[in-house]
């Protein structure tokens, strides 16, 4: 059982937008709106980027760099709140918290794209210099 749950985790770390998919379909037939479970599958998916990243990173360069990762989700963190106070000049915690998460969600979407495009360039790069 243990096997089972942590291929199903590996798979979705590995094609987190067959995650996003999963969620959105099972939130569209339980709340049967569609922006709300969009939104919801991008709060939940946000998750899956952020270790699909950290796992690309590890697989292309072979190191870890998650401290480099959370670093950077804090730095941003700040930001956001910082910027929305001088907008504001008051902090909704809850507003501020959405606004960074879809950032996140954002920023590591782009960052799988690129992750993705650079290890199969390199991969062709090296099976060609094998030949």
């Amino acid at each position: 059982m243990g096997s089972i749950f942590s291929s199903i985790i590996a798979t979705f770390v590995t094609i987190p937008l067959l995650g996003y998919l999963l969620i959105f379909i099972i939130c569209k037939q339980i709340t049967k709106k569609h922006r709300r479970s969009v939104h919801i599958a991008l709060d939940i998916t946000t998750l899956l980027f952020v270790f699909s990243v950290h796992h690309l990173i590890l697989t292309i360069w072979e190191h870890n760099y998650f401290w480099i990762i959370i670093l950077f989700m804090l730095i941003i963190a700040i930001v956001f709140v910082l910027i929305f106070w001088k907008v504001k000049k008051e902090i909704d915690f809850s507003r501020v918290f959405r606004g960074y998460w879809r950032f996140n969600f954002l920023i590591f979407f782009m960052a799988y794209i690129v992750l993705t495009i650079i290890g199969l360039v390199q991969s062709v790069n090296t099976f060609v210099a094998m030949q």
